[in-house]
């Protein structure tokens, strides 16, 4: 464990949830240095459970980290749709055989990393304990008043749900806890930078971002400056370059928002604090000489203050070349195929496909699908190759006619 953690909840009651809000509070909750979100389905209805599980796809598919997927968790495709919906963690009742059962089938099948056993009491029954230490990760205890005889047990880290008024201090420094949740945190009042930063200087030992490398180790030039390059960490493109000294570089990695250093005002500025386009760190690197930073980001916004996404368009050469990058290339043919869409063109056999509809693609699909089996029989795999690429545009077809992106089908690829 890699420090105690902040886990704020949301706790949806039947008819009385927003996506829309869930969302946005767990945006807010990610930037303000939450460590992960523990969402709590209190729904009656099974229409409504499959609301909420669709809800906390969609916040899942908005923020990166962690989600604990809770309540109405009931047999294992409760689980599947939890986890194949980009949640972290399952959390499952842990009361009775039909609970022990389940615990078992799905901490075989997910592993014991992906499952929360919730719990209200200790366990007494040996193989309750036995069961729990096989195919669960973590105790989500609801009962924050049992804490010290389920610490007793010493089994598994257990995450306490706390009310208003707990004395969050005291809990932590208890040495089996996993951290906080509940209504004590989950509020925007709730500093979770400053007050984990506070918890550390009093020795327990918080989640937060801690630099390999101290400043004194990297290079800098006269000034004490060192260059620093922010990437977006999901498309790779380089977006500014700017400068860092000693100060702006411990409060980047005490707040996770990039500071840099100003040489022309002399002075600190978080990116973003006057235009809102914050650059949230994901990872920091310097390298082989150690005087440049390398910084991988989440942009909220463009990077420039033209308003382009990138400070790098100014074209000085360009040289034809081939795409080779495979996702970049699935991107320009899939733009191909939506301009045809958007501006068609006479001839066009892509135009030809969308306007017959879904059920020529379809067919379309099928008939290659058939081809790329047959070519998998040829032991030259250069047929293979001409075959599956008849598919993946037939293929891209259908996911414009029916608005599926490649990002869409990344992000899901990425939370199985």
């Amino acid at each position: 464990m890699k420090g105690k953690k902040f886990i704020p909840s949301l706790f949806l009651k039947e008819k009385k949830f927003d996506k829309k809000q869930m969302i946005e509070q767990a945006i807010f909750y990610e930037r303000s240095g939450g460590d992960g979100l523990l969402i709590w389905d209190q729904t009656k209805s099974q229409a409504e459970h499959e609301k909420a599980l669709r809800a906390i796809k969609e916040v899942c598919r908005h923020t990166d980290f962690p989600v604990i997927g809770a309540g109405n968790v009931r047999k294992m495709e409760d689980v599947k749709k939890l986890l194949y919906g980009g949640c972290t963690i399952a959390a499952i009742d842990f009361l009775g055989e039909a609970s022990l059962s389940l615990a078992k089938e799905v901490g075989e099948k997910f592993g014991k990393e992906k499952i929360a056993l919730i719990i209200d009491n200790s366990l007494t029954e040996e193989k309750e304990k036995q069961a729990a230490k096989a195919y669960g990760s973590i105790f989500l205890l609801t009962d924050v008043k049992k804490l010290a005889p389920c610490l007793d047990m010493e089994l598994l880290p257990i995450l306490p749900l706390c009310e208003k008024g707990e004395d969050i201090e005291k809990i932590l420094r208890e040495k089996g806890i996993y951290g906080i949740s509940g209504p004590c945190i989950s509020n925007e009042s709730f500093a979770f930078l400053e007050e984990k930063e506070k918890l550390r200087e009093k020795g327990i030992p918080m989640d937060l971002l801690e630099g390999k490398l101290p400043f004194e180790s990297l290079k800098k030039d006269s000034h004490g400056l060192i260059p620093v390059i922010a990437q977006d960490y999901q498309t790779n493109q380089v977006l500014m370059m700017a400068y860092m000294n000693q100060e702006a570089y411990e409060k980047t990695l005490k707040t996770g928002m990039m500071t840099y250093y100003s040489r022309s005002r002399q002075e600190l500025w978080i990116k973003g604090l006057t235009s809102g386009h914050f650059q949230y760190v994901k990872s920091l690197w310097a390298d082989c000489d150690k005087d440049t930073i390398l910084a991988k980001v989440a942009p909220i916004g463009p990077a420039c203050h033209t308003g382009k996404t990138s400070c790098f368009f100014e074209e000085i050469v360009v040289t034809d070349s081939k795409q080779r990058n495979p996702m970049t290339v699935l991107e320009e043919v899939y733009h191909i195929i939506l301009q045809r869409k958007l501006h068609p063109k006479d001839g066009s056999y892509t135009n030809y496909l969308l306007e017959k509809g879904v059920d020529k693609i379809l067919k379309k699909l099928g008939e290659e699908g058939t081809e790329i089996i047959i070519a998998a029989k040829n032991p030259d795999p250069e047929e293979i190759k001409y075959e599956v690429s008849d598919f993946l545009y037939h293929l891209m077809v259908l996911m414009v006619e029916k608005n599926v992106t490649w990002e869409d089908i990344m992000r899901e690829l990425a939370e199985r």
